[in-house]
C-alpha cells in the first residue's frame, strides 16, 4: 500500500499565482499549475515547479480554456512537466467557496492527473498585502479538498498571511470535499526564502508585471510564459 501524497510548492510558482490574485483583486483568476509526480510508493510527492495565470475576463469560457491548455501542454510537456492542478480566486471577497468553474476545470485535470491539487485563494486576505493590513505570522492553513469517501485529511503550509489559500484535491468520490487544518507537513513551499522574496515583489509592485491568457489572447506579443517577471 503506498504512502499518503505530499504536495511541494515551488519559489517561482508560488509568486506566480499570488501576484496574479493581486493584479486583478476585484475580478475572479485563475491558472493552472504545472510539475512532476516523483517518489517511490512509500513516499509519493507531487512537485509543483510552475504556474501560468489564466485569466480574469473570461473565467467560463470553453474555447480560450482549450486554447490555453493546448499551448501549455505542448510547451510544458516537451520539458517532462504535466497540468498538476489549478488554482482560482473568486471574485467576491467574502466568497470562500469552490465554485463551479474551479470544479469543473479540477475535474477535468484530475482526469489526466488523479492526484491534482486544486488552490482557492482567499481576495480579502489577499488584498491586504499590498497596504500592509495584515501582518499575521508568516503561516497559511491550506485546506484540501478529498474526493475520496473516507475521512478527511488537512495540511497546512507556510504561506505569507493566515487563511489566504485554499488548497483541494480529489480522488475517488463523486463530491470536492473540503479538510482543516491539523498542522501537519503534507505540504510545503521548496525555499524557505519564498516569503522574504514575495515580499520584495509586493513592496515593489511587481504584480503589474503578470501576464494572463486573457492579456496575450488581447495582444499576442504580450508572453503569456511571464520570461522576465523573475529577472
Amino acid at each position: 500500500m503506498g504512502g499518503e501524497f505530499r504536495y511541494q510548492i515551488g519559489q517561482n510558482a508560488y509568486i506566480k499565482f499570488v501576484l496574479h490574485a493581486l493584479k486583478h483583486k476585484t475580478s475572479a483568476v485563475n491558472g493552472v499549475l504545472l510539475g512532476r509526480l516523483s517518489g517511490a510508493d512509500t513516499n509519493p510527492v507531487v512537485e509543483i515547479t510552475d504556474s501560468v495565470p489564466l485569466f480574469h475576463s473570461q473565467i467560463g469560457l470553453l474555447p480560450p480554456l482549450e486554447i490555453a491548455l493546448i499551448q501549455i501542454e505542448e510547451y510544458y510537456g516537451a520539458q517532462g512537466l504535466n497540468i498538476v492542478g489549478y488554482y482560482h480566486a473568486n471574485e467576491r471577497f467574502d466568497d470562500f467557496e469552490l465554485g463551479n468553474v474551479a470544479k469543473n476545470v479540477g475535474d477535468h485535470i484530475y482526469r489526466y492527473f488523479p492526484q491534482a491539487a486544486v488552490l482557492l485563494l482567499d481576495n480579502k486576505k489577499l488584498g491586504a498585502l499590498p497596504n500592509g493590513k495584515d501582518r499575521s505570522p508568516v503561516i497559511q492553513v491550506i485546506l484540501i479538498w478529498d474526493r475520496t469517501p473516507k475521512t478527511m485529511f488537512s495540511y497546512t503550509l507556510p504561506f505569507l498571511h493566515a487563511k489566504a489559500t485554499k488548497l483541494y484535491t480529489r480522488e475517488m468520490s463523486k463530491s470536492w470535499k473540503v479538510v482543516g487544518s491539523d498542522g501537519s507537513s503534507q505540504l510545503t513551499i521548496k525555499e524557505p526564502s519564498a516569503n522574504i522574496v514575495l515580499l520584495d515583489y509586493i513592496s515593489s509592485e511587481k504584480w503589474q508585471d503578470i501576464i494572463d491568457f486573457d492579456d496575450h489572447l488581447d495582444d499576442i506579443s504580450k508572453d503569456w510564459l511571464n520570461p522576465e517577471l523573475f529577472k
